[in-house]
């Protein structure tokens, strides 16, 4: 019996030992769940992007239709980015996986190892024995009672041996199943690599044909005077409505620092000492609003050609898609939302009638009522609404009329397109 209860002790600490293994495996593991959810999002954008481009093969070629048409196709896009973004997040959940399904096979190699040096030691052993040490064993009894001992020694010693084998059977198993697993993750994640270079090839297609629209609709401007002076109707309105949205903020804010200070003077006994204000280390207190200094295209009049008129900001090029667009001033975001002239658009309103705005973007990063600071990223350049091209479209408006912050020597350093 004592030996019995030796064998269930040391089979009572091998349990315990693979217990705090399992404990010790990462709460955060990657599951196929994972993978499967993020197939199921890629499922719904392909969806969306479908239902898009039947609203786009719905529309004829008039002109009167191509602005709407560009706005499709920037919403197309923006499907097409969120597209390649779950794609690369399942590039990087395959990575995990793999890594993960790796290091649990070489730990299965490790205890196969293990279970058939123990599995070889016992062959070994028996072959030296021969069973009929068994048999000898149990004649060596002294006593019926201890006949009985010896003959449960022995049949644990030959449960034992089974267990060896089975034991090392089912460790060969689970080896086999995790080469499996891994081949397969392997074999899945390269799927997913070329499906993402194809998003990709599909995003600068689409990006091209966008471009070519509002490049074909600007070139056939004796045909589109309307439309395009509905645009400068809608961007003058949008302008007075932001303009009115900054002066109300302002007084907002105003009777905020007034009740601010009237508590402050109450807890002071009437005291009208103010505190001291920061000063403004450049005119207009304005940083550049993206990391390029070229601008191709400046605030005024333009003559002639593609895209002739009255230019009401500063053009930023070669900033691409990727750019971050920072606040050239701290203050609150009042508008943040797509139309189809300034396509993707921020507002930031810094006071009573100052604002800046930032247009075309691929993708916006804040939302309306959100306080930024100056340096604060508002989104990424892009080219969506009435542009041909990645750049920023940037403008500033100061005691509610647009100003031109280079001509003001607000910003410096711009070197012009010629």
């Amino acid at each position: 019996m004592k030996q019995k209860k030796r064998i269930r002790t040391l089979g009572a600490l091998l349990l315990a030992v693979v217990l705090l293994a399992a404990e010790l495996l990462p709460a955060s593991a990657v599951t196929r769940a994972d993978i499967d959810a993020l197939k199921g999002d890629a499922k719904t954008l392909a969806q969306e992007k479908k239902d898009l481009q039947a609203k786009l093969d719905a529309l004829s070629t008039e002109i009167s239709h191509n602005l709407e048409r560009k706005e499709l196709l920037d919403r197309q896009i923006s499907v097409i980015e969120n597209e390649i973004t779950n794609k690369e997040e399942e590039i990087e959940t395959y990575e995990n996986l793999i890594v993960q399904t790796q290091a649990e096979l070489e730990d299965a190699e490790r205890r196969e190892a293990e279970q058939y040096a123990l599995f070889c030691k016992r062959v070994r052993a028996m072959e030296e024995q021969g069973k009929v040490d068994y048999w000898s064993v149990l004649f060596r009894a002294t006593s019926f009672s201890d006949l009985l001992g010896r003959l449960d020694a022995v049949n644990e010693v030959m449960e034992y041996d089974q267990r060896v084998i089975m034991d090392l059977q089912k460790v060969q198993a689970e080896v086999l199943e995790k080469k499996n697993e891994l081949e397969t993750q392997k074999a899945e994640s390269e799927v997913a690599k070329t499906e993402l270079e194809d998003k990709k090839v599909e995003l600068s297609r689409q990006r091209e044909t966008a471009n070519q629209l509002i490049a074909q609709l600007r070139a056939q401007q004796s045909e589109q005077e309307d439309a395009m002076d509905d645009l400068s109707d809608e961007e003058e309105a949008i302008q007075a409505k932001i303009v009115q949205m900054s002066r109300q903020l302002a007084k907002e804010e105003e009777e905020r620092r007034r009740r601010e200070e009237e508590a402050r003077q109450a807890a002071n006994g009437g005291s009208t000492a103010k505190p001291s204000t920061a000063v403004q280390s450049n005119p207009g207190g304005y940083i550049w609003p993206v990391n390029s200094r070229y601008i191709t295209s400046a605030m005024g009049m333009r003559y002639g050609g593609i895209g002739a008129g009255n230019h009401k900001g500063n053009d930023i090029g070669r900033v691409g898609y990727t750019s971050s667009i920072y606040a050239a001033k701290s203050g609150t975001v009042i508008v943040s939302e797509y139309h189809k002239s300034y396509g993707n658009y921020v507002v930031v309103s810094h006071g009573s009638g100052n604002t800046t705005l930032y247009a075309h973007m691929s993708k916006r990063l804040v939302s309306v009522g959100q306080h930024v600071n100056q340096g604060d990223v508002l989104g990424i350049t892009g080219s969506t609404g009435n542009s041909t091209g990645p750049h920023l479209h940037f403008e500033v408006t100061e005691n509610g009329s647009r100003i031109d912050p280079f001509k003001l020597g607000y910003l410096t350093g711009a070197v012009y397109a010629k």
